[in-house]
This record gives C-alpha cells, structure tokens and sequence, in this order.
C-alpha cells in the first residue's frame, strides 16, 4: 500500500504537469491513448526510481508480481476507477454495493451475491475516489460533499453510480450496470425475457406508433427494454431521450439511431441556483420536433408533462415507472398526478392516462429467476376514478406472459398494419 501511494502521488503530478504542457502548447487536452500510454511509462519510470533507491539503501527491491500488482492499481487509479475497476471489468456483475471502503458486495447474473475485496484504503479515500469519477463524469463536474451528499452520475461503460456521504455512518455507493446496452427485442428473445409471440406483438407496437409504459420493480430491466423497444424505431425518426442520469445512451448508436437529443436533469449549484428538472426538460423537448420523446424513468411531476407528450401528437412515445404489478401502475399514476404542482385528482388523471398511454408492459422474476414479460395491459378507457384496461397478456405458468384477454379490433387492425401476425 504505501508503495502504490508513493508511486500514485508521484505519477499524478507528473502526469498532470505533462497534461498542462501538452494543452499550454497548443495542443488541446489529451486523448485517451495518449494518456494511456504516458502513465504507463511514468509508473515504469517511477518502479525504477524506487528499486533503484531500495537497493541502495539495502532494502530488497519488489519483485515482478509486486510490480504488476501496484502498475494495475495506479493505472485504475489515475485512468480508471480505482478499485472498483476490477468489478466493473467482470462481465457477470451486475449490482455493485459499497457500504464503506472495506464492506463490498457483488452481485452476479446467476442470481448470487458475494463479498469483494476493499475497493479503497480507507473511507476518507473512498470519498475521494468518488470526487475523481464525478470530475471525469458527463459535460461536467458534480459535487459531492456534506453540503451536496449525493451524487448520481453514469460511469464510461454506462452504469448508473449513485453515491451518498454524512447522511449515513460510512460513505456508501450502489452502481447499477448494463449488461446490453445494444440490445434488441430479438436478443430478449434469446435471452427468455419475451417468447417469439411477445417480441413480434412488441416491435408492432413501436411500429404502430402506440405509446408504451414499462413498469416493473428495481434491477429488473426496464431500461433494457426500453433500449429494445427503441431498436424497432426507424432510424429517420427524431428522438428526444430525458433521463435523470444518462444510461439509455441511444444517442451512442447513430447506425441505429442518428438523430437523437439526449436531455439529462441538473442539480442546483452551490448557491442552490441551476436546477433544471425532469418535468422542465419534458417541456423542452417538445419544442425540438421529436418523432417521439422516451423518459427514462417517470417518478413525480414530469408524470403530467410526459402524459401530455403523449396525448397531444408525439404518439410512440415511451417511459417505465417502478411498479409492483401492472394494475399498480394506475396507482402509481394517480399518486405521481396529486403530487404534481397542478394537482390532478383521479377522475382528471384517469382521463389523461387513458389518452395518453395505449399499453403497459410489467417485467418481473420468474420462478426459474430469469426477467420475463409477464403481462401486457391495454389500456381501454376511463369511467370516473377507475382506468378499464384489458390484460391483454397476463402471467402464466411460471409467471411468464401468455395470451390473455382480446385485443380490441381496432388495435388488432393497427398492430396487422404494423407487421404483427394475429395469428401468433
């Protein structure tokens, strides 16, 4: 360890002064093979330094797993993410949780959850390396401190970092990773979260133009379907994505999709001034001619905005929403629409749901532990408080969707138009 410091302290200086002759020069910040390149021969620089001195002083000089050992954690520490690289660089983690340096724990795509080595020193040093990934985060650098003790951001490989401090005893990071972030109705086929029926019925919808809401509970894979259901979206479209933290990163795929404006909310700035919010960005992107605006995740009074997205025009347009069931979700609904700064009660809200949205799709586990489709609602119309919707697809054995109530006809004539076989 206090080799690694000595090494990391001495290469962080001498990188940054070669950064800032590089720019004062004329050249512009450096690329990232270029400071690849440079801190590796730094930190072979500085590992010679070091055995040079330990032998002279008669001090056994590190052998070359030793070496090995502190190039890897300087390197992650200085271009990478410290210690929790070696996490985000296993391809079977999914859920990452850090309750202090030295508690870890990971979560895998087999369902197991196991204790992982300290990703940090100390928590003093995991609060700093926690500034470091916030600093090289997005379009600009987050805060995090006892005046600001949160932070979201999205990591280089797009998972979700989400970090507290002086709220809780230690401080503590929950990083939620996207393990297909170019992924297709096709490919959840392959991967048995939707059968063949399932993903033909999905892609017409999108190609129908219907506008979809995906629910389902925590690490579920909303989002994942939602970058499925994008996928059947013709490239000439103009999309708007409004996220709270960038992860659905459509705007990275311009083969699949070449014109996006991709939106993400802010935090107000220290003087508690700047802050931009969901429901305000929805209302920003209407003037920008989307085809169709997907919201990340609907969780309060942006609800009204998107609703009326989806009821004025944009239709295609898409959102997920944390639910339990796919009935809960009008529920939900009704709750966000109170909350809202206009108040809606729930013969109004219901009203505006049912012209707004056309399905509701709920994910959830199966009893094999794999995430499934497990129902699919039509949305059919509104009487008083009640939303009367059809489960079009409800969950069957195993609690995967099976065919369930008749889709209306005029629906059914839609989706045929769109590609989908009745038959199926």
């Amino acid at each position: 360890q206090a080799v690694t410091g000595q090494v990391r302290a001495q290469v962080a200086a001498a990188f940054a002064r070669h950064a800032q002759d590089h720019e004062d020069d004329g050249h512009g910040p450096l690329p990232a093979a270029g400071r690849h390149a440079i801190v590796t021969g730094l930190i072979s620089d500085a590992l010679e330094e070091h055995a040079t001195a330990a032998l002279r002083s008669g001090q056994p000089a590190l052998d070359a797993a030793a070496e090995e050992r502190v190039t890897q954690a300087v390197t992650a520490a200085l271009l990478g993410l410290g210690g929790l690289q070696v996490l985000l660089d296993d391809p079977q983690v999914e859920n990452i949780d850090v309750n202090g340096y030295d508690q870890v724990f990971a979560g895998y795509a087999d369902g197991r959850t196991a204790r992982a080595a300290p990703v940090a020193a100390s928590d003093a040093d995991l609060i700093e390396l926690i500034r470091t990934i916030a600093a090289r985060a997005g379009t600009e650098e987050r805060r995090f401190d006892r005046a600001s003790p949160r932070l979201t951001i999205q990591l280089p490989d797009g998972s979700r970092l989400f970090a507290v401090m002086s709220v809780t005893r230690r401080p503590c990071i929950s990083i939620r990773r996207h393990r297909h972030t170019r992924v297709t109705l096709a490919d959840l086929a392959r991967l048995g979260t939707a059968d063949h029926a399932m993903a033909a019925f999905l892609s017409a919808a999108v190609r129908a133009r219907k506008n979809i809401l995906v629910a389902g509970g925590t690490s579920i894979g909303k989002t994942t379907l939602l970058r499925a259901l994008a996928a059947e979206i013709p490239a000439h479209e103009r999309l708007v994505t409004i996220e709270d933290t960038f992860e659905l990163g459509l705007d990275t795929d311009p083969a699949r999709h070449p014109n996006v404006v991709a939106m993400q909310a802010r935090d107000p700035n220290i003087e508690g001034t700047g802050e931009i919010e969901l429901a305000e960005l929805v209302r920003w992107g209407l003037r920008m001619n989307p085809a169709r605006v997907i919201v990340g995740e609907v969780r309060g009074p942006e609800l009204i905005a998107m609703l009326n997205v989806m009821s004025q025009g944009n239709d295609g347009s898409m959102a997920t929403l944390h639910s339990s069931s796919s009935r809960g979700v009008f529920t939900k609904l009704a709750a966000y629409a109170a909350q809202s700064p206009e108040r809606l009660n729930i013969e109004a809200t219901g009203l505006l749901v049912a012209s707004a949205i056309h399905f509701v799709v709920h994910l959830t586990w199966s009893t094999a532990g794999v995430r499934v489709v497990s129902s699919v609602r039509e949305i059919v119309d509104a009487e008083g408080p009640q939303i009367i919707s059809n489960e079009v697809w409800r969950p069957g054995p195993g609690r995967r969707a099976v065919p369930g109530a008749r889709l209306r006809d005029d629906t059914m004539d839609d989706l045929a138009a769109a590609g989908f076989d009745p038959a199926l």
